[in-house]
């Protein structure tokens, strides 16, 4: 006579099925990889006992939690909130919630708070896990979509991100030929950044094919956040005073809100004296005084195309590998523009 599934339990499923209990929960709760031939096995012999899960493993082993999850290493400041529109109005409109978390991914003690266990898939901002998390979730064929950062050794893993080399180049230019700048400042994002990377990259490509030779001393640390940059450039002016400098590339524009106000306290004159130029063309950017040239990034597309490109991946269609979107200078009067 056929068991009852109250009465069966997960041993007897091991051992009619000649596994380990801990096979058995990880079919269960899908947290390892398992073979398809144990697969199937253990599918018929829990047909056969008319064993069933707990309902909280059962929908674990099913994976439709209707859960997405956004995992980033912060959320401190302006840029993720059209980001998170763009996220939000694509997980909305497919009747899921969003579940958000940051998460330090050099804190090896504590795992990601977030992941196969509470989501169906997550969205990956920067470098919110280390390469060896990347890997060993794409090798449960765990949904993942990478946002502002490319997937590490060359795994098929989709990347949304926006242009930084190209348009650097670009701005950097118009700061060394519109107006006749030559000590050029640059504030580096966070360390392993790809953001950061790439615009230093187009920094650095600019000076040269304008003969301006690069100087070590003129790259700070901004962090891509204000209070940083802020207490950079001060210190740099208390300490650096025979260094000259006349444009600051801040990285960002909330880098550039520090920057602005270090100058200020320091009696610099933007765009007299220094040239300022941001990145992102946040929403406060036009309000700043001066107005704040920068890049108008697609923000908020970044966000609604990764989390579209995920739902594609629980669709089983695979929406390819980068997705690079274009950015474009926009000149206003902290570089020195008439607008």
């Amino acid at each position: 006579m056929t068991s009852k599934s109250d009465s069966v339990t997960i041993r007897e499923v091991a051992q009619k099925a000649g596994v380990s209990v801990a096979t058995v929960s990880r079919y269960i709760n899908q947290n390892a990889p398992i073979s398809k031939e144990v697969s199937e096995r253990l599918k018929q012999v829990m047909a056969e006992l008319r064993y069933v899960p707990h309902a909280a493993a059962r929908q674990l082993a099913s994976q439709k939690t209707r859960v997405v999850g956004l995992l980033s290493n912060n959320l401190h400041n302006d840029f993720f909130v059209p980001l998170l529109n763009g996220i939000e109005g694509v997980v909305r409109k497919h009747g899921y919630n969003l579940l958000i978390a940051t998460y330090h991914s050099d804190n090896r003690n504590m795992p990601p708070p977030i992941g196969p266990h509470n989501t169906d898939g997550i969205l990956v901002f920067s470098d919110g896990l280390s390469d060896d998390d990347l890997i060993a979730l794409h090798a449960r064929q765990f949904p993942m979509v990478l946002v502002h950062r490319t997937p590490p050794n060359s795994l098929k893993i989709p990347s949304v991100t926006v242009e930084n080399k190209k348009i650097t180049f670009e701005l950097i230019e118009h700061l060394i030929k519109v107006h006749k700048r030559k000590h050029i400042m640059f504030f580096r994002g966070p360390i392993h950044q790809e953001d950061s990377f790439w615009r230093e990259t187009g920094y650095k490509s600019a000076l040269m094919a304008n003969d301006i030779p690069f100087d070590e001393r003129l790259v700070l640390n901004g962090e891509f956040e204000r209070h940083t940059a802020y207490q950079t450039l001060s210190k740099f002016i208390a300490t650096e005073n025979q260094i000259p400098f006349d444009a600051i590339f801040t990285g960002d524009d909330d880098a550039a809100i520090g920057v602005l106000k270090a100058l200020r306290e320091n009696n610099y004159r933007v765009p007299e004296d220094v040239s300022v130029i941001g990145f992102d063309d946040l929403e406060f950017s036009a309000f700043l005084n001066p107005p704040l040239t920068t890049v108008s990034a697609p923000t908020e597309a970044v966000g609604r195309i990764a989390t579209e490109q995920l739902f594609s991946l629980f669709d089983n269609q695979f929406p390819g590998d980068v997705t690079l979107l274009p950015t474009e200078l926009i000149t206003r009067h902290s570089c020195g523009c008439i607008t």
